[in-house]
């Protein structure tokens, strides 16, 4: 039997190569000659540049950046095999991950080092650059990252604003003439698993500001700050962002790039996909497995089991999903193709424990499956 494993990671528990040699390993336990095919996946989040960088045996890159606060951290990005494509996670830099809970206020927090490491990339002499944008800890609309690289943001009186999402109300004018010129020449794709424009109910302050630790007072003032920073680039860079879809992904730094850089933006699972070529992979299985931390109604938009179950579909292959919880409205992923939706918990369990435990917890879930497949065998 041939099994392809391709899972998402469970956040802050297990990268996705961890959960897919668990999975792996609770298979062989009952199925010894099964097949199995590890396939990490990401969907432009944390785990994106592992993943790529192992299907295509391309190479990390380590370097100092700035934080999201603006204090010096060690940092990564990948470059692929072909030595070409720089592949980018902007929570490596700009991430909440960096932060301490009583650190995270997006009034103040800036996408800089996400710029770094798109200069870093140049530097290496890499022409296309890939940038997965989930795990932002910003609301600053990518004018860090702007900055990072050569563009000027000045308020009336001509001096630099200061960073941070509270600052953009004050812009008065955009300088891009020193810009990194390289940038006009690299081909920039962003990654994205959330699709929201950049301003209104919908948009990036009001909907991930909360999370980013913005007052329901802040977000306000978020969303008048990039709707006016979107004025401005309508005005004088002749780019309209404020309503594509996707301009508003993590904290509006989709729409920066696009605006700053001339970047396209794409859901982050189909990009990966193509570049693993997960659709031959399926091809060539008698059965896929996926799993992600938690599975509930909102898998079904961008997130990387239901991209994966899409795929299976079109070639009539079975698909089981494991979960380390199930939320609300998960049911309904069955009309989205998935075989059998199974949480690793095998009673009641806190989540602290699920996530200390979690990689006994696959094999353990895994093994009863492969014991379930061979009791129809």
């Amino acid at each position: 039997m041939k099994i392809l494993i391709c899972p998402d990671k469970f956040k802050e528990s297990l990268s996705a190569e961890k959960v897919a040699a668990h999975i792996k390993t609770g298979i062989q336990k009952v199925i010894i000659d099964a097949e199995c095919r590890e396939l990490p996946l990401a969907d432009g989040g944390e785990g994106t540049v592992s993943a790529i960088i192992a299907a295509t045996k391309g190479r990390i890159e380590h370097v100092e950046v700035h934080d999201p606060l603006m204090r010096p951290v060690n940092s990564f990005y990948g470059i692929t095999g072909n030595g070409t494509t720089a592949v980018i996670e902007m929570a490596a830099a700009s991430g909440l991950v960096l932060l301490k809970p009583g650190e995270r206020n997006p009034m103040i927090t800036s996408t800089f080092g996400t710029g770094e490491l798109i200069q870093n990339a140049l530097n290496a002499g890499c022409t296309q650059i890939l940038i997965g944008i989930g795990g932002s800890a910003t609301v600053d609309g990518g004018a860090g990252m702007a900055q990072a690289l050569g563009i000027r943001f000045t308020d009336s009186s001509g001096n630099e604003i200061q960073t941070g999402g509270g600052s953009l109300g004050t812009i008065k004018n955009i300088d891009i003439s020193s810009i990194d010129k390289r940038v006009r020449k690299c081909k920039i794709t962003i990654a994205s698993d959330v699709m929201n424009v950049l301003t209104g109910n919908e948009g990036a302050a009001h909907v991930f500001g909360p999370q980013k630790g913005a007052s329901s007072d802040q977000a306000g003032i978020l969303d008048m700050n990039l709707k006016h920073l979107a004025g401005i680039i309508r005005d004088q860079l002749d780019t309209d962002i404020e309503y594509i879809r996707g301009s508003g992904a993590a904290g509006g730094l989709g729409g920066g790039i696009i605006a700053f850089l001339g970047g396209t933006i794409r859901k982050g699972f189909d990009v990966i996909a193509e570049i693993v070529n997960l659709e031959e992979h399926v091809k060539q299985c008698d059965l896929i497995i996926t799993g992600e931390g938690k599975i509930d109604s909102q898998t079904a938009y961008g997130k990387t089991p239901a991209g994966v179950a899409g795929v299976a579909v079109r070639y009539n292959k079975p698909v089981i999903e494991f979960a380390g919880t199930l939320g609300e409205g998960y049911e309904k992923l069955y009309e989205s193709g998935f075989s059998a939706i199974i949480p690793i918990a095998g009673g009641p369990i806190s989540l602290e424990e699920s996530m200390r435990s979690a990689g006994k917890l696959l094999e353990t879930a895994a093994e009863r499956v492969a014991r379930i497949m061979m009791l129809g065998k």
